[in-house]
């Protein structure tokens, strides 16, 4: 991973200082309300329902045990004890004092970490697969090219008050498992007729109120010249996109308004201003930035022994059998295993872990995974390098802390934002719906019956949980003061990606798990052997569903 160089340390540090002055300045009255907010959404702090909020950057999910071991230091000195994994694989405080924020962001910084443009309207953290470098179906490691994204974003003197907010990312791999069509920015990697590495394009997607699928607006742009062909887009947009509108200001509104078509010739006729220059990507910065992410020291394991020993294991215990068919991903590596620590047991916030659970994956991390950890787009963890060998051990620990529920890519293994719980701008509370559905829904036996279903929960139209690209998408709505529930239906986020479409009348919150119930069972009644929730959907259509959920009881 990036390791920070002074010139790093210097800039952190003195930023730090900088937002420390500003917060003494603001508590005793020097500065008012307006002015403070630029400065703190800057460091990533929100003034949320209940206490501040302090979102803190981890650039494309990736940290390592130092900077989790410091983030349970964090959360158990300035917090609740707890932290919040997102879905832009970020790291979450909802409990900070607002006066000891600069003492959080000074511990951050002495691990390499911050809260730079992880709010406000700027480019966010770069995201991508959790399983990039290690994935059998991997192109090419996206890692590298997140990080000189992240570093031409970052500080960039004419991005740091754009329309609204920015998101940006990458996928190296056949299967998308980065969400590329839902952002305003999605990078694929691709190799031309040629073998030469470069990126198809995508502008225009994003979620929120108006749900929008990006375009490919270049098919193969040449490897080198990656960053000036971002800053042509962004400019365009910088440009162009709307001011005087928040809910019209995002990229995907210019895009449909001008077309992708028009979008693209005015980025090809910047870019030509552009290219050639100061961003293009030599092969030397290339490599530079390849060396970050160099081959961990993996052993030479013998053909099928890694195998041999999951056999007898499993064959031996059906609940490691469960574990290890659903929580572990195949690996590139010969004798090697990605292991997902679920954080989704029954009763817990999605994403939520404890100062002790963050010491216990950093200690998981540095015993089984090189000591790197990888925070997921579903808002669990991933240990990317762990030794087949060693996989039952592993489980045996994850169980002892909670995160070895077998439930990855299952029902329950849902995508939910903290909603009114914690969120000013939720319409309704997302955990308890969340929580009720996991109960009713807590059979096993059950779920891998139904099999891979995307569940995604979001308390308002900001759409945090992304539930317009989950296979059933629960939305928060106020109806004259009450909170409601709408449901969803045929969201995907993969290459194949998907909006969901509006079921019909939305539901109480106690009438949510049978809501659920019910679209499950037409799902079972139709499907055909081997169909997934989503083909099965796509298949019969909304209609079906519509029927069973809304039928009056005879």
């Amino acid at each position: 991973m990036y390791r920070y160089d002074e010139q790093d340390h210097k800039l952190v540090r003195e930023r730090v200082a900088q937002f420390r002055g500003q917060t003494e300045r603001y508590l005793a009255g020097e500065l008012k309300e307006e002015e403070f907010l630029p400065l703190r959404l800057q460091n990533g702090l929100y003034v949320q329902r209940l206490a501040p909020m302090l979102r803190i950057a981890v650039p494309y999910g990736l940290m390592n045990s130092a900077q989790v071991r410091r983030l349970a230091h964090i959360t158990r000195k300035y917090d609740k004890g707890y932290a919040h994994f997102t879905t832009r694989q970020n790291v979450q405080l909802n409990w900070p004092n607002l006066e000891d924020v600069p003492d959080i962001l000074a511990e951050l910084a002495e691990v390499e970490m911050h809260a730079v443009q992880t709010s406000g309207n700027c480019i966010r953290n770069t995201t991508t697969d959790q399983f990039a470098g290690v994935a059998r179906d991997e192109l090419v490691d996206p890692r590298p090219y997140c990080e000189l994204i992240r570093q031409w974003s970052t500080f960039h003197p004419e991005f740091a008050f754009l329309p609204r907010k920015f998101k940006i990312a990458v996928c190296g791999a056949d299967q998308d498992r980065a969400a590329i069509r839902a952002h305003d920015i999605g990078v694929q990697i691709v190799k031309n007729d040629k073998g030469e590495v470069g990126f198809q394009v995508l502008v225009g997607g994003g979620l929120g109120r108006t749900p929008i699928l990006g375009v490919a607006i270049r098919d193969f742009l040449p490897e080198t010249h990656l960053l000036s062909y971002l800053e042509a887009i962004v400019r365009v947009y910088n440009q162009l996109g709307r001011r005087d509108n928040k809910f019209k200001a995002r990229i995907k509104i210019l895009v449909k308004a001008m077309g992708a078509e028009e979008f693209a010739r005015r980025v090809e006729a910047e870019w030509e201003q552009i290219k050639d220059g100061a961003d293009e990507l030599t092969p030397e910065a290339i490599r530079w930035a390849k060396r970050f992410f160099p081959e961990p020291e993996y052993k030479s394991i013998a053909n099928g022994h890694g195998e041999a020993v999951l056999r007898d294991h499993a064959g031996e215990d059906k609940a490691f059998a469960r574990w290890l068919e659903r929580n572990t991903f195949p690996h590139r590596v010969n004798g090697y295993q990605a292991v997902t620590l679920s954080t989704k047991p029954t009763g817990i916030p999605p994403g939520d872990v404890t100062d002790r659970q963050l010491e216990a994956i950093a200690d998981l991390a540095d015993k089984y995974s090189f000591g790197e950890i990888r925070v997921t787009h579903e808002q669990n963890v991933v240990l990317a390098d762990v030794e087949q060998e060693k996989l039952f051990e592993l489980w045996q620990e994850a169980r002892k802390n909670g995160f070895a529920t077998p439930n990855i890519g299952t029902l329950t293994d849902m995508i939910c934002c903290p909603g009114g719980d914690y969120c000013s701008l939720a319409n309704a509370k997302s955990i308890p719906v969340a929580e009720a559905i996991q109960r009713k829904f807590d059979d096993l036996d059950y779920l891998y019956d139904i099999g891979d279903l995307d569940l995604n929960i979001s308390g308002c139209m900001n759409a945090c949980g992304h539930h317009h690209i989950g296979h059933i998408g629960i939305l928060g709505v106020d109806k004259k003061g009450e909170e409601f529930y709408q449901v969803q239906l045929g969201g995907s986020s993969n290459e194949k990606a998907s909006l969901g479409k509006v079921l019909g009348p939305s539901f109480s919150r106690d009438e949510m798990p049978n809501t659920i119930g019910k679209i499950l069972d037409v799902f079972v009644e139709n499907r055909h052997p081997d169909e997934l929730f989503i083909d099965t959907y796509n298949r019969i259509g909304l209609q079906p569903f519509k029927e069973r959920v809304y039928a009056k009881a005879s």
